[in-house]
C-alpha cells in the first residue's frame, strides 16, 4: 500500500522525454550554489540534456564538517544544483525538498542537509563520485547530469585588497566570497586537480556552454582556472553563453561593476570566443555600458529583465528561459519587429559579432523554491 504522503513513480518512469523544438539538444553549465541552481531550474524548462559542471572548493557549513571527517568532495552545491532539475511534479517537489531538507537537533546532525548525507554514502558503496551522483540523479529524476569540475577537493586561495588599501592572502572558498573588499587574484590548490573525463566530453559534445551566474571568484571563474576545462572550453565547437549577475559589488567584488566582472572573466579565458552575454538592466545600472563593452570584444548582448522583480537579485526561471529561447534562436531584434517570424522558424543560428541589444521584459512570472542566489549552500 502506498502512503499518500509519497510520491508516485519518477517522471522519467512514466513519460517520454519532453523537448522545445527551438532549444538545443545539449547545454552544459558552469558554476555552483544558488546561481547555478537559478540557472538550471530555467535551462531544464527548455532543455533535456543538461549537464552541470560544479564547483569542489566548499569548506564551509555542512560541507565543510564533512570535509573535515572524511577525505570526499564537498557534497553542498552538487546536491543543490540535483534538487534544482527536479522536475516540476509531485514526485520532484518531494525529493527537492527531501534532499534539501536539514536536520535541526542538539546533537552532530544538526544543519546537515540530508542530500548531502546521501551522496556522500553513495560515494561510499560505490566507491565512485560520478557514479554516485548518477545514482541520486536517478533517485530525483533530474533532468540532467550533475558533474564535479574536480575528482580532488580544492582550496581557493586569493589576493583580497581592503577598503582602506590594505592587503591580505585569504584561503577558503567561504572566508573569500565573505571577504570585505576586492579580490586580485585566484588561485586553486592544488592548481592542476584530477578532471572527470565526463567533464571534457560533455564540454565537446555541447550545443552551448553557459558560463555564470554566481559568485564571481568563488563559483564561476574557477572553473577557467583548470587547464583542462579552459582547454575544452576554448576548442569545443559549442556557443558559449555569460548570464550575468543580478547585482554588482558587495563582498569579494567590492566596487566592481558588471563590466568588470565581465572583463575579469574574458582575461581568464584570453583565447576563448564568447558569443552572448545576458544582463538584466532593471538590475544593473551599468548594462548599456556592459554591452557597449561587450561589443568591443566581438560579443552580442541580449538585456532582458530576468528577475523576479526590479530590484530583486533573485533570477525568475521563466524569464531567464525565455531570454534563452530567443538567445539560442538567435533572436537579437526588437520584439514585435520581426524577432517573432525568427524565433518560429524554430532555427538555432549562431550570434554574429554585432553587439546588437534589446531591452524586452519577458512575459510570465514564477517564485524560485529557493533563496536569494548569492554564495554557496552548504
Amino acid at each position: 500500500m502506498t502512503s499518500s504522503r509519497l510520491p508516485g513513480l519518477p517522471p522519467h518512469l512514466r513519460h517520454g522525454p519532453r523537448r522545445s523544438l527551438s532549444a538545443p539538444r545539449r547545454v552544459v553549465a558552469f558554476g555552483g550554489g544558488h546561481g547555478l541552481a537559478a540557472n538550471l531550474r530555467s535551462l531544464r524548462l527548455l532543455v533535456d540534456d543538461i549537464t552541470a559542471v560544479v564547483t569542489v572548493a566548499d569548506d564551509g557549513g555542512s560541507s565543510g564538517r564533512i570535509r573535515g571527517q572524511l577525505p570526499v568532495l564537498p557534497p553542498g552545491d552538487l546536491r543543490m544544483a540535483l534538487a534544482a532539475l527536479c522536475e516540476d511534479s509531485d514526485w520532484g517537489a518531494f525529493w527537492h525538498d527531501a534532499v534539501q531538507h536539514r536536520f535541526a537537533t542538539d546533537g552532530e546532525l544538526d544543519g546537515h542537509a540530508l542530500g548531502n548525507l546521501m551522496i556522500v554514502a553513495m560515494w561510499q558503496i560505490l566507491e565512485d563520485p560520478i557514479a554516485g551522483l548518477d545514482r541520486i540523479g536517478e533517485l530525483l529524476g533530474a533532468r540532467g547530469r550533475v558533474l564535479p569540475m574536480a575528482l580532488d577537493p580544492l582550496d581557493i586561495e586569493a589576493e583580497v585588497v581592503f577598503a582602506d588599501g590594505t592587503r591580505s592572502t585569504v584561503r577558503g572558498q567561504a572566508q573569500v566570497a565573505e571577504a570585505p573588499g576586492r579580490v586580485e587574484t585566484m588561485r586553486l590548490i592544488p592548481e592542476r586537480p584530477r578532471v572527470p573525463d565526463e567533464v571534457v566530453q560533455a564540454i565537446h559534445a555541447a550545443d552551448w556552454v553557459v558560463v555564470g551566474p554566481g559568485s564571481w571568484y568563488t563559483s564561476v571563474l574557477p572553473h577557467l582556472q583548470i587547464p583542462e576545462i579552459a582547454e575544452a572550453l576554448r576548442t569545443t565547437s559549442a556557443h558559449r553563453c555569460v548570464v550575468m549577475n543580478l547585482e554588482a559589488g558587495g563582498e569579494e567584488i567590492e566596487g566592481m561593476r558588471s563590466r568588470d566582472l565581465l572583463s575579469v572573466l574574458l582575461d581568464a579565458a584570453p583565447d576563448t570566443r564568447f558569443d552572448t552575454v545576458i544582463a538584466d538592466p532593471t538590475a544593473l545600472d551599468d548594462a548599456v555600458e556592459l554591452a557597449e563593452f561587450a561589443h568591443t570584444r566581438g560579443i552580442r548582448t541580449l538585456l532582458r529583465q530576468v528577475s523576479v522583480a526590479a530590484g530583486v537579485p533573485e533570477h525568475d526561471p521563466v524569464r531567464l528561459a525565455a531570454a534563452y529561447r530567443d538567445v539560442f534562436d538567435g533572436v537579437f531584434g526588437d520584439i514585435g519587429q520581426g524577432a517573432g517570424a525568427a524565433r518560429s522558424t524554430g532555427q538555432n543560428r549562431r550570434p554574429g559579432a554585432e553587439g546588437e541589444s534589446v531591452v524586452d521584459n519577458a512575459p510570465g512570472t514564477t517564485q524560485n523554491r529557493e533563496g536569494t542566489e548569492d554564495g554557496t549552500d552548504r
